[in-house]
């Protein structure tokens, strides 16, 4: 659950720019997907922590 809290969440699209509202940001933190209303591109968070294991995991071998 820490871990879901430490995901950084955008305050635009990565794509167009378009701002997002406050909802957006919510909806995007939990469900960890998006899409922009205005250029229908897919936000697409991808999981930190998991990201993390899989580099240690690497460095390890």
């Amino acid at each position: 659950m820490s871990d879901q809290l430490n995901i950084k969440v955008p305050d635009s699209c990565p794509h167009c720019g378009h701002k997002l509202t406050p909802w957006q940001q919510v909806l995007l933190k939990v469900d960890k997907a998006l899409v922009c209303k205005n250029c229908w591109y897919r936000i697409i968070l991808e999981d930190v922590g998991e990201q993390n294991k899989t580099d240690k995991k690497d460095s390890e071998k």
